[in-house]
Order: C-alpha cells, then structure tokens, then sequence
C-alpha cells in the first residue's frame, strides 16, 4: 500500500514537472521584446503565416525554446549520472571540469580555424569533455584512497582553473578569437538556427541512452562499490558508461548554448528533494531533465525582461538564480542526505 501510494507521489512529481516545462515552453515562445499573445503563437505554429508576430514565433523563438529544452534537459541529466557515479553530491559538468573542457575545445576549433558553427563546434566540445574527465580521475586516482569525491572533486576544480587559464592566453592573444567568442562564452540561447538543434539531437540521444542505460547501476553505486558488486554489477562498466553519457550530454549543451552554469548541480538535487523517499534514478533522471529544461527556460525568459529592451544571457540567469536555490537546498539538508 505504502509502495503504491510513493509510485503515485512520483508520477504526481513527474507530471507536474511535464506541467511547469510546458509553462516555460509557452512563455518562451510569448515573451521577449515583442510580446506575442499565445493565441497568435499557437496560430504561427499550426497554420503558419507571414505577419510579423507569425515570423518571430518560427524562425527566432521556436529555435531559441528548442535549444533551451534540449540543453537544460542535457545539463540536468549530467549533473544527475554525475553525482551518481562519484557518490558526490557537489558533483556537476561546471565542478568536475567537463563545461571547461568543451569550451577549451571549443576554443582550440575557433583560435587554430578548423572549425566554425555548432556542427564543427560539437566533435571538438566533445574531445574536450572526455579529456576533461580522464584528466580529472586521473589526477583524484593518484595518492591514498583512490578517487574519493573530495578528490575528485578538487581536481576538478584545479583542472578547471588551469584550463580557463590557458583558455584566457588564447582568447588573449588573438582579437578575433575572443569576438567569436566572449558571446557565446556568457551562455546564450539566442542567434542559434533550427539546424543547431537538429546537429544536437544524436548527441543528446546517444547520451541519454548511456545515461538511462545505467540507472540501475547508479542506484547500486549508491550503497558503496563493494555492494554494487555483490548485487552483480560491474562497477567500472557503470561509470564509464556514465561517464562516457555525461560528456556527450555536457558537449552537446555547451557547443550550443555555452557554458552554463548551476543547471547540473542543482537541479539533481531539487529532483530529489521532490520525489519522496528514497527514489532511484529510473526517477530521478528524468525529473532532472524535465527540470533543467524548465529551468534554463525560465532563466532565459526572465533575461529577456529584466532589462528590456536589452537581454541578460541565459547563462548569467542560471548563475543568479541558481545560487540562492542551491543555498536554500543546502540549508533544509536537501543534499547531504
């Protein structure tokens, strides 16, 4: 009866997460500097039409919301598998180095010419993330202990600081790197075309199918390796099958929208927090991503009016808000639990 009445609490959870994405989905694709009614963006996106309200809805905000859902989705997936893998509840793309490792490759493509748009912008974001994860457990691996999650955890963040160092001697030595850039370093969802969400979408797929495909595992992992063994689960395999999802997810997101930051982190935890119980990953993975769909959404649509006419990026938002909600989480113990 009890197990019963936990598996409605849940699905209640999920379909009001299905709820407040559709929200931020609609006001997406409503507000901004020219205000759309809804009935006229529902008619823009059925029958089409060439007004200037029907234009704006298709070919600016329908992009804009697409790579907002598929990038939050992708961010909050990650930080989950992440947190999961490293039994660290600080753990996401930002901390253990996978965001800078992709805006390093991202980088190199730009400054040395190989690559240019997000379909050359991805395979080196990708390169740069798994990179960025190697180095990272490489350097927690060393020493006694292995790679506990305040080892990994700090060598994350070294690794973090040394790569944006060298990014900023890239950037600059070279004034035509840095105006390529420093837009897409602040994290934005504007100025991308429906094609950028197309290129994403086998990435994405590929990792969330990595992703998905251990959350069993990551349940295990929870009780503590020697556990996970004794249920018959290859420990390794797991965290390099989540490992290996978590780097397409995190590439995917960062080749398109840049470094966004907090999303990852809190959003597991905020998904937690939500579902009653001890809930396994089967549930907490996709109320992340519902979630930090929701939530870049909604970062972006507040960016758009706080200092209208001009926009404050999405990743900026994320940043501001972000902050005070994990805080807020912290302090009711949501994430020592």
């Amino acid at each position: 009866m009890a197990s019963t009445a936990r598996v409605a609490a849940r699905t209640s959870a999920v379909g009001l997460a299905l709820v407040l994405t559709a929200a931020a989905v609609a006001a997406s694709l409503a507000v901004g500097t020219r205000p759309v009614p809804l009935p006229t963006v529902l008619e823009a996106l059925l029958h089409g039409g060439s007004d200037p309200d029907a234009l704006v809805v298709r070919s600016l905000r329908v992009p804009r919301t697409a790579i907002g859902l598929t990038a939050g989705a992708a961010l909050g997936l990650s930080g989950a598998v992440l947190q999961g893998i490293t039994r660290n509840p600080l753990a996401d793309p930002g901390i253990l180095g996978l965001s800078q490792g992709a805006a390093a490759g991202v980088v190199v493509a730009i400054a040395t010419g190989l690559a240019s748009g997000f379909g050359g912008y991805v395979w080196y974001a990708f390169a740069g993330a798994v990179a960025a994860a190697c180095a990272v457990y490489a350097i927690a691996t060393r020493g006694r202990g292995g790679a506990t999650p305040v080892k990994l955890a700090l060598a994350g963040t070294a690794f973090s600081a040394m790569v944006g160092g060298g990014t900023t001697v890239l950037l600059t030595s070279s004034s035509a790197t840095l105006d390529q850039f420093r837009f897409w370093q602040v994290g934005a969802l504007s100025g991308r075309d429906a094609d950028t969400v197309t290129r994403m979408l086998p990435f994405l797929a590929a990792g969330a199918l990595l992703v998905f495909g251990c959350a069993r595992g990551l349940d295990a992992l929870a009780l503590g390796d020697e556990k996970a063994r004794a249920l018959g689960h290859r420990v390794t395999a797991v965290r390099v099958c989540g490992a290996l999802g978590a780097a397409l997810l995190t590439a995917s997101a960062v080749a398109a929208a840049g470094p966004i930051a907090f999303v990852g982190l809190a959003v597991p935890h905020l998904a937690r927090r939500v579902l009653s119980g001890a809930a396994g990953y089967r549930w907490v993975l996709p109320l992340s991503a519902l979630l930090g769909a929701a939530l870049l959404l909604a970062a972006d649509v507040a960016g758009r009016v706080v200092r209208a006419p001009a926009e404050v990026p999405a990743g900026v938002m994320t940043a501001l808000v972000g902050v005070p909600v994990l805080v807020v989480l912290i302090r009711r113990k949501g994430a020592s639990s």
